[in-house]
């Protein structure tokens, strides 16, 4: 997998969903995960501060332009039934991703952990997760799959050695007496 083919874990989870599902990808750059989740017939919302990466996106997504992390957060209150999020962190977005999942949506996040100083960049602390950092930020949601720990390096073209950690959480409805939710896990 190269850098700018999707991420497994963050496509894995987009097969809980059904077409027209509402998807908003943040900071998502070109769009890695966005092209894939179009052929799903998903409703699809990017968000980056690059305006010239989501141009080439213009007619896949609706797309907003928006530095998150000195501006206001763009999308109000609206709701997502998958909020993805990949190799990007800035805590003080983390509550607003959660209150963005919308009722039986999905939060999938994957990012750098706390280790990756010790491989290259990213190496600040202010980019890396703390050990079980993920799992807290999801306060109100339910943990369907977690992982915190280290990724060889795969094949050619594979990404570089990393550290992450990974979150797919849902935001569960009120449920029926005697019907309980399956969260498939393949």
């Amino acid at each position: 997998m190269s850098f700018d083919a999707p991420s497994p874990w963050l496509l894995r989870w987009s097969q809980q969903l059904a077409p027209g599902a509402r998807v908003l990808d943040l900071a998502c750059g070109s769009g890695r995960h966005l092209r894939p989740l179009a052929a799903q017939g998903f409703r699809l919302t990017g968000v980056d501060r690059d305006a010239q990466a989501l141009a080439p996106l213009a007619g896949l997504a609706e797309t907003l332009v928006a530095d998150l992390e000195a501006g206001p957060w763009p999308l109000g209150e609206r709701q997502f039934d998958l909020v993805l999020v990949a190799n990007y962190l800035w805590r003080p977005l983390l509550p607003r991703l959660v209150a963005a999942v919308a009722p039986g949506g999905w939060l999938v996040y994957e990012t750098f952990a706390h280790g990756q100083q010790s491989l290259g960049r990213p190496s600040r602390p202010d980019f890396l997760l703390q050990p079980g950092e993920l799992l807290g930020a999801c306060q109100g949601l339910r943990i369907v799959a977690y992982e915190d720990g280290f990724l060889e390096q795969g094949p050619a073209g594979a990404v570089n050695p990393r550290y992450v950690q990974r979150v797919a959480a849902v935001r569960e409805m009120a449920p029926s007496p005697g019907v309980f939710q399956r969260y498939r896990l393949d």
